[in-house]
């Protein structure tokens, strides 16, 4: 055969493995069976063990079709490579023998122990609780790592934090090479870089932030001009310390985002850099990059300013202390304060009026012993005072986005990682939209505009009825999710045309990106960035990881706080049901748990309609609907699992009389139950429930 039809044979099979391979995120179940999940496909590809090819669960992979999805079947793959660890950090303990140890890992999904070589132990003592980290693995050979640090004496609930921050694929602490890098940094703020700077150090300048913040990231500046006042949103020049392909920089784009823990924070960038160097603390000059409004004295932006500037705040204020003064119209700087806040609330309405949804959160924070232990749980409320360093701070990111997005590279867009939010998903709006009507509330599904301003209406109509908390959740449910992207498709949640996020660069990494775009673009020598949309998936997916980790972190505390009050009842409201029973959260503590579909069979067998997101008893007509206030009684607290198990508790008020909750019911005795009218049920008979179930 000629060389050049050897040479378009390979190019052939290169051609077909190509379309035959696809890229996707591995999730490996606890029974030990693998999905991968592909964004451009409806189905998962069903990996099996023998074809995991080394990966493992959270890794990036390349995937080889090997079965199309039929009939009769879903469509199955093998792991060609993996294009990225999830996690290569692992805790769990060590097995010595004579030559050689193993590391077995804790954790519910499975995956290989580790060798060890035993200089790689750092001498620790067989048995012990040690954090290995995987150095190689070679397919169809084990996995290879060395001992980082043995855990001894330290608290489960601190292991239990450290592990959400590995299995999420974060790093804890920074390497010394990284210190090292960080520490070279000097102290002292340079007089040509203060020359090249705007000079904002004679102006009115304070902080805002949480009472325990360390990072101070943002600050605000205040004057009065002939024509109204001058406001600058100045934030921590990160851009400046943190230089692009230093391993300080590679690190931050790695992690790409803090994680807020409730007892911790896992920093992007170590303390050197987020709470001394780039921290805009008071009584000290600072290097930052600002937007600078001129605005009117009725709160209209004239005119507007970005760059790099120097600044010296004044004062550090905290949420609480501001709410106060708003509320005294009293206190340090009261002046600035109330009319910053009036023009807030003024920005903020035009925001909703423009199309923006008026979606509240209740953000759950814990008070916490010397040892991280949960005592209390409180709501944290957004106030005024939170609402005017919001609004501001939208207001810089909105500005940035514009002035970016008008920049063009030889007829082409510049690669910029916006801040997007697509419209929300028909296949999810429809069903809620139906649901709501039941309800009687209208919902307008004609054009983007219409949604905005129908969900803006129902969220002011349920304020304070029966169905707002489970109208304003499934509300949420049916929302995109935010993502960083070149492409400028708009914000939809926020109704901005243009956005991004530059306001805090300590804590996110396309916020660093966002400057050093910006600057470019100032400086007009532009680079653009061909791997700008590679690094944006990269940081959304980051998010992600941190919001799961945010997430785990607050369900661990929960059950470590009701752990204390096992057997004790508390008022609550169904946030989710599904076919296997229902959720519950507490009024008091805002802790979620599981109802079972189990725990009720001594009153009825139930069943699950999904289009009213509620069981329903089939004999007695008992609902269980998402949003009914419900008691509950702590049964279970899992702290392996992070699952709270409560039980439904029927009130004294419904034994006496069995007609205040739709159509309720007291539990079968002897065989029998009693209806809501007193009599009892003919129809069932011991097994009847299972026969029933059975059929179905």
């Amino acid at each position: 055969m000629s060389q050049k039809k050897k040479a378009g044979k390979k190019t052939k099979a290169k051609q077909r493995s190509t379309a035959n391979t696809v890229r996707g995120r591995l999730d490996i179940t606890r029974s030990g069976m693998g999905f991968v999940i592909v964004d451009q496909l409806a189905q998962d590809i069903l990996i099996r063990p023998n074809d995991f090819n080394t990966a493992m669960h959270g890794d990036t992979v390349e995937v080889r079709i090997t079965k199309p999805a039929g009939a009769n079947g879903r469509m199955q793959g093998a792991v060609e490579r993996v294009l990225d660890r999830k996690q290569t950090v692992f805790m769990g303990k060590l097995d010595i023998s004579k030559n050689f140890a193993f590391f077995l890992p804790e954790g519910d999904k499975p995956m290989p122990d580790i060798y060890i070589p035993l200089s790689n132990t750092l001498d620790a003592p067989n048995g012990a609780r040690v954090m290995v980290k995987m150095t190689e693995w070679e397919n169809g050979k084990k996995p290879v790592g060395v001992v980082t640090e043995i855990l001894e004496d330290i608290a489960e609930n601190d292991l239990a934090m450290k592990e959400i921050i590995l299995e999420n694929g974060f790093s804890m602490g920074f390497s010394e090479d990284i210190l090292e890098e960080t520490a070279r940094i000097p102290d002292l703020l340079s007089k040509d870089e203060i020359a090249k700077r705007r000079d904002c150090r004679g102006i009115r300048t304070f902080t805002i932030d949480p009472v325990d913040a360390k990072d101070f990231d943002d600050a605000i500046s205040f004057r009065e001009t002939k024509d109204g006042y001058e406001i600058g949103v100045h934030i921590a020049d990160v851009s400046y310390y943190v230089e692009p392909g230093t391993e300080l920089d590679k690190e931050a784009y790695q992690r790409a985002t803090s994680v807020y823990l409730p007892d911790r924070v896992n920093p992007m960038l170590p303390e050197r850099i987020s709470n001394e160097l780039c921290s805009l603390r008071p009584h000290e000059d600072k290097f930052t990059f600002s937007a600078i409004f001129q605005v009117s004295k009725k709160g209209d932006v004239k005119d507007y300013w970005l760059g790099r500037t120097v600044i010296h705040s004044d004062h550090r204020f905290t949420y609480e202390e501001v709410q106060e003064i708003i509320e005294s119209e009293d206190g340090l700087y009261k002046d600035e304060l109330l009319t910053l806040n009036q023009f807030a609330q003024r920005f903020r309405k035009q925001r909703f009026k423009k199309g923006a949804i008026n979606f509240s959160s209740q953000e759950v924070r814990f008070k916490l012993d010397d040892q991280g232990r949960p005592i209390g749980i409180m709501v944290k409320e957004s106030k005024e005072a939170h609402q005017l360093i919001e609004e501001f701070m939208l207001l810089a990111n909105r500005y940035v986005a514009e002035h970016v997005g008008k920049i063009e590279v030889e007829g082409k867009a510049l690669p910029f990682p916006y801040r997007v939010h697509d419209q929300p998903d028909e296949e999810k709006l429809l069903p809620f939209a139906a649901f709501a009507r039941k309800f009687g509330h209208a919902f307008d599904t004609k054009s983007p505009e219409a949604i905005a301003a129908s969900f803006n209406q129902l969220l002011k109509d349920v304020k304070g009825q029966p169905e707002q908390h489970v109208l304003e959740q499934l509300g949420i449910r049916t929302m995109a999710k935010a993502v960083y992207t070149v492409k400028n498709i708009g914000h939809y949640g926020l109704g901005f045309k243009d956005y991004c996020h530059f306001t805090s660069p300590i804590r996110r990494y396309p916020d660093v990106l966002v400057h050093r775009v910006l600057q470019q673009v100032l400086d007009k020598k532009i680079q653009p960035d061909k791997k700008m949309e590679e690094k944006c998936k990269h940081c959304s997916e980051r998010e992600r990881a941190a919001m799961e980790a945010e997430r785990a972190g607050n369900k661990y505390k929960q059950v470590e706080y009701l752990k204390n009050f096992l057997g004790e009842e508390f008022d609550g409201v169904i946030s989710g049901v599904a076919s296997f029973g229902f959720w519950v959260e507490t009024v008091e503590h805002k802790c979620e748990g599981l109802v079972s579909i189990a725990s009720l069979a001594d009153y009825d067998d139930f069943r699950q309609v999904e289009s009213d997101y509620m069981l329903v008893g089939m004999r007695s007509g008992r609902r269980f609907r998402m949003g009914d206030k419900v008691r509950i009684r702590v049964v279970a607290a899992n702290l392996d699992k992070r699952q709270l198990d409560y039980e439904w508790v029927i009130t004294a008020a419904l034994k006496e009389n069995p007609g205040v909750e739709n159509k309720a019911f007291v539990p079968k005795k002897n065989g029998g139950e009693k209806k809501a009218d007193g009599k009892k049920d003919p129809g069932h008979k011991k097994g009847a429930a299972k026969k029933k179930h059975k059929k179905s």
